[in-house]
């Protein structure tokens, strides 16, 4: 439980840093759009707060979320968490971001209280309290680059990026799957650099299927916020080179990704 604790924490952090990027925003800047296109800021905050309440649901509520999104796969199987954001986008941007703020916080308690070893449904495998806590704290770091990039802000890169770095590289097959690719049989070894310069791994030393870089670009490439030609994020091995063309971290169809052009972690 003491993981999850710190997950918790790490995850109410990051919902701080990016609510602080609402701070003065005036009414009509929540209709600025995003690098997300059809998105503005208030779309990025509505997907934040509807997905947060959909877990919440699962967590509370097993029978009437599974009900739910067994209707909601039937209805638009490939565009109802965008449905869901429209649907929630139609707040006033205060109430808006009332309704994010107490739902994160509600999320967060009742994750805590799940015994050990419980298992929550969701819209992939049923995944453990951690296992939603980090997808979380990826989803909330993701969409919040967008609003700073939107705001002209450069992002402090944290340790909490090892949350997201672990996710991309646990979703490795899910993402050659979900481009009808066939996933590698062989492990990767993945070495990044954390933001205080020290090395984070994953995988055997010495696999011939190798991806190396800063911890910040990974995280970039497999949330799909930057473009691979605009990442200092490499491969070595045919498998691992393709992995970065498909990779993501995040659940549902193949993600569209973002035009070349756009440096690291600077301003639109």
């Amino acid at each position: 439980m003491a993981e999850l604790a710190a997950l918790l924490d790490d995850l109410a952090a990051e919902g701080q840093v990016v609510d602080r990027l609402l701070d003065g925003l005036p009414h009509a800047g929540w209709a600025a759009p995003t690098p997300a296109a059809g998105w503005t800021v208030a779309h990025q905050i509505a997907h934040l707060a509807w997905t947060d309440h959909q877990a919440l649901l699962a967590v509370t509520d097993p029978p009437f979320f599974a009900a739910q999104m067994a209707e909601l796969l039937a209805a638009d199987p490939l565009g109802f968490v965008d449905t869901g954001a429209r649907a929630w986008v139609r707040t006033e941007p205060a109430p808006l971001r009332t309704r994010w703020r107490q739902g994160r916080a509600d999320l967060a308690a009742a994750l805590g209280a799940l015994p050990p070893g419980a298992r929550i449904g969701w819209y992939g495998p049923p995944m453990s309290a951690a296992s939603m806590a980090t997808a979380r704290i990826m989803e909330t770091w993701a969409h919040g680059y967008d609003l700073a990039d939107t705001l002209g802000v450069v992002p402090e890169p944290t340790d909490r990026l090892r949350h997201v770095a672990h996710l991309g590289v646990r979703t490795r097959d899910f993402a050659f799957q979900v481009h009808g690719l066939d996933a590698p049989t062989e492990e990767f070894a993945v070495e990044l650099t954390g933001p205080d310069g020290q090395p984070w791994r994953w995988g055997p030393e010495g696999a011939a299927q190798r991806v190396t870089g800063p911890a910040l670009d990974f995280c970039l490439l497999v949330t799909q916020r930057r473009h691979r030609a605009d990442l200092a994020v490499t491969a070595a091995g045919h498998d691992a080179d393709r992995w970065l063309d498909v990779a993501q971290a995040f659940a549902g169809p193949p993600g569209g990704g973002r035009a070349p052009g756009r440096e690291t972690g600077g301003p639109r």
